[in-house]
């Protein structure tokens, strides 16, 4: 009775596993070292979900772009698509996703998935704008408009939200990518399951490096591997843990 059960149990992970989809960005073309860049807003689309890039005052983007951009030095604005690690996550798996909040352009910071998901978790990191900013205070300009380094009781924090079907927020969860002089520089995977059920997330960000005109810090973030799990999925999974138990306890009897 053990082995049928475990057995079953086994091959209820196999096929929860076959449901995951991993939105690594490797599916959209990109030359080496650039990211993807146009001329007005667009919507793009990775492993099934539609990221929103905006292209605003005829000059700057904001939004979501994709990229495999490898300056780990340069500070500033120059280089905002760039990670810190320099590479997406895992071998072979170089693109990865930029996420920029400009709070003066509107431009929605959001994922859509096109349907109910349950979202497992991803990978992030900080972009070597933000890092060089926060770890070393250097952003590029001189003087420097940031405070850095970061030190005792200061942050950097990524608020992500989760979107019911009309776009509404239904849960939010909070990730650092700076807590004190730690200053995330590698990737770092931050679990997502207390979202629930969603149709997409939305993103924020929070500093202890604030002022008139809001965080100081630059709002950006990298993100790779983002996985989910269709609900109709995780549901006849759920159920079929329910039958599972009702067939060990007939076994059992």
């Amino acid at each position: 009775m053990k082995k049928i059960y475990m057995g079953l149990t086994v091959s209820l992970l196999m096929m929860a596993s076959a449901q995951s989809a991993v939105i690594d960005f490797d599916d959209k073309a990109l030359a080496a070292n650039s990211a993807f860049n146009n001329s007005s807003t667009v919507n793009w689309t990775s492993g099934g979900a539609d990221f929103l890039y905006g292209y605003n005052y005829d000059c700057c983007w904001s939004g979501f772009t994709y990229s495999n951009k490898t300056d780990t030095t340069t500070p500033g604005y120059s280089n905002d698509q760039s990670a810190i690690t320099s590479d997406g996550v895992g071998a072979g798996q170089d693109n990865y996703a930029v996420g920029y909040l400009d709070t003066y352009s509107g431009t929605s910071l959001a994922v859509d998935f096109g349907g109910a998901r349950t979202v497992q978790g991803s990978y992030f990191t900080n972009t070597t704008y933000s890092y060089l900013a926060m770890a070393n205070g250097d952003d590029g300009n001189d003087p420097a408009f940031v405070k850095g380094p970061f030190g005792d009781g200061d942050f950097y924090k990524l608020i992500i939200s989760g979107l019911g079907d009309g776009g509404e927020t239904i849960s939010t969860l909070d990730i650092l990518l700076a807590d004190g002089d730690n200053v995330i520089d590698t990737w770092e995977w931050f679990d997502l399951t207390g979202l629930g059920e969603v149709y997409g997330m939305s993103f924020a960000m929070d500093s202890s490096d604030s002022g008139l005109f809001g965080v100081n810090t630059p709002t950006y973030f990298a993100m790779d591997s983002l996985t989910v799990v269709p609900v109709p999925a995780a549901a006849w999974l759920f159920a079929s843990a329910l039958g599972l138990l009702g067939f060990r306890r007939k076994l059992s009897a």
